[in-house]
């Protein structure tokens, strides 16, 4: 397969006028659906709207975890399908799901104390089905944590769970539900979704790029649109509760850290982490009711970066984390369920399908738990497609493919967990200085062509924000590196000039809107 061909995909859908199903949204819940459906012989459409991943599922907190949290708040059920669902990836995508350390502080007079986390950690590994949780003694905490020293430390606890690039893992899921035969579009706008005589859901979609209409008719359509997910329903009463996440990147140098430290805040008792991802320190996460538009692109506040700081800086007093350290930031809305509770971190993160007509509205749950969410969705579509839907355990990444011997391990590793059964086809023939990594990255060189030719690149962020992350990594979005990936990728992209011009611009505005620290005052605490 040649990958995504927009072109093809449009000229597809014209022709195309009946569908089984249509999936609204092209985050990992939307490539869950489309691939758990595709797979058992469905015909099916994914629309979305922006750029795939573009909202939640590119700004998460890039982790595949049971939620210890969610064990802590009694949600024994959310934490179960989270575990069993995070030993499956790890084993169907080696190298994009990859194990990741933590370390828990225990600190004298902290709550919960060291016998009840022990515990649950306890409880956990058991819930996996795995042994991965101890003690580590001061001197021990001091080599695997150097700098580390909150008030009354007295060593830490060690327990195992797993990060993912989430941009890449949609991207997978995506690739996957295409070689099942689904159709994948970004910049396909739902316009309008209407119940047709006999049944059948009558649509209007618009190319975002282009104005271009397109009609068709779905036997049933799943509203996967995540934390957006009210906005197709009418005027039904609200689902959701957007929450806004937001994280802090800064060079691995200015804090280096060997696996993930995670703590409570010491102003609110919410729980914080850091940890190394993509040669880079991700810190993380702030939970608050998000109230501006949720058609405009969330952003960080300067609340949020002094709160994150903040949480830094108690941890590694000796670090004097600053502002001017950090190299980008991001924020994100989570779909979580309206259920009433008053702290936000406290809000259920279970998911939700229901059945409103023939719009089947799947939203809320996790990163985590995409395959399972799908298949509930697709256990209700069933009796409007009239077929059957069974749940099935069969892997959702096929394997991925041989490369070359002579390459590096870590270079073949990379490249099979970013394409899976695709990377042979697209990356054999790379030549030897496009397999070099990117300075202050994990990225290799040739990542940056691949994503122009066979991944639906229709702007510039799409490459560095979602294809790659190397305007997350690098300071200013990337700035440095703009004429080379001009350079890489203009044979694949067919830009004019002033189109290159346009979107260079275009990205810069975005990145300094968006991506890179807002205006903030430090006495805002």
């Amino acid at each position: 397969m040649e990958g995504m061909n927009r072109s093809a995909d449009l000229a597809r859908l014209a022709a195309s006028q009946d569908w089984d199903l249509v999936v609204i949204g092209g985050g990992i819940s939307g490539a869950g659906v489309a691939q758990q459906a595709a797979a058992q012989g469905w015909r099916v459409l994914l629309a979305e709207q922006q750029d795939f991943a573009w909202g939640t599922s590119s700004r998460s907190s890039k982790l595949v975890h049971g939620g210890l949290r969610y064990l802590a708040q009694g949600d024994i059920a959310t934490t179960w399908h989270s575990l069993q669902e995070r030993q499956r990836l790890l084993r169907e995508a080696p190298g994009l799901v990859v194990p990741q350390s933590f370390l828990l502080p225990d600190c004298a007079g902290q709550k919960p104390g060291r016998r009840l986390v022990q515990l649950g950690l306890a409880l956990y590994d058991a819930m996996a089905r795995t042994r991965q949780h101890r003690y580590a003694a001061l001197p021990e905490t001091a080599l695997l944590a150097p700098g580390l020293a909150p008030p009354g430390l007295r060593g830490a606890l060690l327990f195992q769970d797993a990060q993912t690039d989430d941009a890449r893992l949609v991207l997978r899921v995506l690739h996957a539900a295409r070689l099942a035969g689904a159709t994948t579009l970004n910049y396909l706008a739902v316009r309008s979704v209407q119940r047709a005589p006999g049944g059948a859901q009558a649509l209007q979609l618009q190319d975002a790029l282009t104005g271009a209409p397109y009609g068709l008719r779905a036997r049933c359509v799943v509203n996967a649109t995540g934390v957006w997910a009210d906005g197709l329903r009418g005027q039904r009463a609200p689902l959701l509760r957007p929450l806004r996440g937001s994280h802090l990147i800064v060079p691995l140098w200015r804090l280096p850290v060997a696996q993930s430290i995670s703590f409570m805040h010491p102003r609110d008792g919410r729980p914080v982490f850091l940890y190394p991802w993509e040669g880079a320190t991700l810190i993380g996460t702030t939970d608050l009711d998000h109230h501006e538009a949720l058609g405009a692109e969330a952003r960080i506040t300067g609340a949020e970066v002094d709160y994150l700081l903040q949480a830094v800086n108690a941890l590694f007093p000796g670090a004097q984390l600053a502002a001017a350290d950090v190299s980008a930031c991001y924020a994100g809305v989570r779909p979580v369920l309206a259920d009433g509770h008053q702290e936000a971190s406290k809000a259920t993160r279970e998911h939700v399908v229901c059945d409103e007509d023939g719009l089947i509205t799947l939203t809320g749950g996790k990163l985590t738990t995409f395959r399972p969410m799908a298949q509930d969705a697709l256990a209700l579509a069933a009796a409007h497609v009239g077929k059957p839907f069974v749940r099935s355990a069969a892997p959702v990444l096929a394997p991925a493919s041989a490369l070359p011997p002579g390459w590096s391990p870590a270079v073949r590793q990379r490249l099979q967990a970013r394409y899976g059964s695709l990377a042979a086809s697209w990356c054999a023939q790379a030549p030897a200085e496009a397999l070099q990594r990117i300075a202050g990255t994990h990225t290799l060189w040739l990542e940056l062509p691949l994503a122009a030719r066979h991944e639906a690149v229709q702007h510039l962020d799409d490459l560095l924000l979602r294809r790659t992350r190397l305007g997350l990594l690098l300071p200013q979005g990337a700035q440095a590196l703009l004429p080379q990936v001009r350079q890489l990728c203009a044979p694949h992209l067919d830009w004019s000039a002033a189109r290159w011009d346009e979107e260079t611009a275009r990205y810069q505005a975005l990145v300094a809107a968006h991506y890179q620290l807002p205006n903030w005052n430090k006495n805002s605490l």
